[in-house]
């Protein structure tokens, strides 16, 4: 989906964020002569370059005052100065103005920062009282960056009674162009295309153009965090909403997470990757088998039975191409005995019809009026990964195998709590005090696919915890002993993609390899991962050398090592204690090894030393600037591990020719030998008849 540049007056700012165009082109279709996005930005003159810095420079000056402050208020509330100084400086040294009309926004957001940075050195704080378009800030844990997000705030907010706050969170369309000065403009000048009565509306950065995948996603879950903390919002009243690009982020976080929202309405956009692709950009796709796999991460209708229990409406204009997502959404959900309710705006294209508007704001002021149960007593979760384990008071531990589905349906009635699994391994139940709707006296009888556990009693807070784990085909009650061994579970599971979803540094080899080839790839590619996390989601990478790496790195961060045994000398220290490593002069993966004078290893493992973190070798996120170009192809490229040919020159897709590749399995052991060329057929995407 493209969409028009972000420079325009108002109402075109808001049509920019939530409209699409019909397609890219077949040009687009193209890996090798990919366009880079974003553009690159006009030349500034001398006197427009001098005019920004003499804008920004007052700011800097306060902020080095504010950041050796140790008054509390001034430390919370930093991110809320330091995005326009952000703003402004990435605009300017990323050659990230694209229209000269860019340049009319420098005052007012250099303005707004510095007396936002004036006031907080007076312990003076008025944007947080402030009530209709606000922006705010806050730094992530991935990168330490300092991220955007807009709210909406009612004017009658102070008299809302707080448990009747309700937030519908809005992720926007794509924007090429969307930097964090045009985000700024229009979230300062728009209120967007929705403000329900009595809602606080928040609208997340997304760290710019990616459907709200990756570091997309855990923006939305940090700036939420964030807006939580900051106003009056009760957790059960949030609703995920979004159009176009917005749409396809609705659905993954509706699918993904279906217990953080009261409701969800996706519109446009996209809910997969195969047959999107096919119908909008007309491509013609040869996945390798892992890549087929892993379209599972974010293809929503493999997900779809886990709206069950999440109200969900859908909207697409009747004659936009992007309706080809729902179409998609209720075939799946039909297969699963859902209904999906599917709005359509009468001969309308990519936008939301007047009268559809009016019916989804009814309808989802009908279901905030409904109160949703402190825990839910029935519930059903589908996963293919144990980075999204958990829906309400059941949380999954282990799977029998990654990428092949596991579900659990829990049903809590007054004989007790009856849960049925598949491919699950090793679960947990929590109702925390509170919210257990169990009586509270005697054992409590957990029938667990047919066999009959006791546990001890509601406790008197009404809480209740356990876990099970699967001994050949008998459920124990407690939590499996692993000892020293490894096993995949929540958050340290894989694949390469997954490190970067939580905090990691770059980590430089301080030596030099003593193949050529590796060493020129190895700086190649590490100086392209630091200028692409910045350029596709904004934000500094934090990077160090190999001998510079402390103690409390290694405890809170995924290590993204680079380099070979070598030249690194954390992976020299961690290479015996890896299933895939090097051996003198090869790289050595089971069955496979390749001479390590042309290739290169690429891997995610826990941390040998630390096996709560991860290890990468020599990768950032795998997509690459291909991907870029239609944000269904965002999706991981490599498994959690692959032997890279160097003779191949990287490209717009690849790191260069991938010879090896393959999953570990659920103890983070090799599997068995698999041809790179070899097919997966397990999982069938679906496709929309075609009228």
């Amino acid at each position: 989906m493209k969409y028009l540049p972000l420079f325009f007056a108002s109402v075109t700012l808001v049509l920019t964020l939530s409209h699409a165009v019909l397609a890219d082109g077949p040009a687009d279709n193209k890996t090798e002569n990919v366009r880079r996005i974003p553009k690159l930005g006009i030349e500034l003159t001398a006197e427009q370059r001098a005019s920004v810095e003499q804008a920004l420079a007052p700011i800097d000056a306060e902020l080095v005052k504010l950041r050796a402050s140790k008054s509390p208020l001034v430390r919370e509330l930093l991110p809320d100065v330091e995005i326009f100084a952000k703003a402004l400086r990435d605009a300017l040294q990323y050659q990230e103005f694209f229209d000269p009309k860019d340049l009319e926004f420098v005052p007012k957001c250099a303005a707004e920062g510095l007396a936002r940075a004036q006031s907080l050195a007076k312990g003076e704080a008025p944007w947080t009282k402030q009530t209709g378009l606000v922006v705010r800030g806050y730094r992530s844990t991935l990168d330490d960056s300092v991220q955007p997000f807009g709210m909406v705030i009612p004017a009658n907010y102070p008299e809302i009674a707080a448990e009747k706050v309700r937030c519908d969170v809005w992720l926007h369309g794509r924007g090429e162009t969307l930097s964090e000065l045009n985000f700024l403009r229009d979230r300062t000048s728009n209120v967007g295309q929705i403000s329900p009565a009595d809602t606080v509306v928040l609208h997340p950065y997304g760290r710019y153009c990616n459907a709200n995948k990756f570091a997309g996603e855990i923006d939305i879950l940090e700036s939420l965090t964030a807006a939580k903390r900051m106003y009056r919002i009760n957790e059960r009243l949030v609703a995920m909403r979004g159009f176009s690009m917005g749409g396809a982020g609705a659905w993954q976080m509706a699918v993904h997470y279906p217990d953080m929202w009261f409701a969800a309405n996706p519109g446009a956009g996209f809910s997969e990757t195969p047959d999107f692709l096919k119908v909008f950009q007309n491509e013609t796709l040869q996945p390798r088998w892992w890549e087929k796999q892993l379209w599972q991460w974010y293809d929503c209708t493999v997900w779809s039975s886990n709206l069950v229990e999440l109200p969900t409406i859908a909207y697409s204009g009747e004659i936009d191409k992007q309706k080809q997502a729902a179409d998609i959404m209720a075939i799946a959900m039909q297969q699963r005995r859902l209904n999906l309710e599917h709005i359509i705006g009468p001969q309308t294209a990519h936008s939301i019809h007047p009268d559809s508007k009016k019916e989804i704001e009814a309808r989802l002021a009908s279901i905030a009026s409904v109160p949703r149960p402190a825990a839910m007593p029935h519930l059903h979760l589908t996963t293919y990964t144990l980075r999204y384990p958990q829906v309400d008071w059941i949380r999954i531990e282990g799977m029998q195998e990654h990428w092949t589905k596991g579900t659990v349906a829990g049903l809590v009635s007054e004989g007790g709590i009856r849960i049925d699994t598949t491919g699950v391994t090793d679960l947990a139940i929590h109702f925390k005090a509170g919210t257990a709707p169990i009586y509270p006296r005697g054992n409590v009888k957990v029938t667990l696919d047919q066999q009959e556990l006791f546990l001890p009693g509601v406790k008197s807070d009404r809480s209740l915890s356990a876990a099970f784990y699967l001994d050949g085909k008998t459920w124990m009650l407690g939590k499996r002993d692993t000892g020293k061994q490894l096993r995949k579970k929540p958050g340290l599971q894989g694949p390469i993609d997954d490190a970067f979803l939580s905090r990691f540094l770059f980590v430089k080899p301080s030596g030099k390899s003593k193949h050529e080839l590796v060493e020129k790839w190895t700086q190649s590619e590490l100086a392209r991962a630091i200028e692409h996390w910045r350029r596709h989601f904004r934000g500094e990478a934090r990077v160090k050398l190999d001998s510079e790496v402390t103690a409390e790195d290694i405890a809170d961060s995924n290590l993204i090592l680079w380099g070979d045994a070598t030249s690194n000398s954390l992976i020299a220290k961690i290479n015996d204690r890896l299933p895939v490593r090097y051996s003198d002069d090869t790289i050595v993966a089971g069955e496979a090894s390749k001479p390590s004078n042309q290739h290169a290893l690429v891997a995610i493992y826990p941390n040998p030393e630390n096996p709560e973190k991860y290890v990468v070798l020599n990768s950032s996120f795998t997509f690459r600037d291909y991907a870029y170009l239609n944000n269904a192809r965002q999706v991981p490229m490599l498994p959690d591990w692959a032997i890279v040919d160097l003779t191949t020159p990287p490209g717009g897709v690849w790191p260069g020719k991938i010879v090896e590749a393959n999953f570990f399995d659920e103890a983070w052991q090799l599997k068995p030998y698999r041809d790179v060329n070899s097919t997966y057929d397990d999982y069938q995407p679906l496709a929309v008849p075609q009228p």
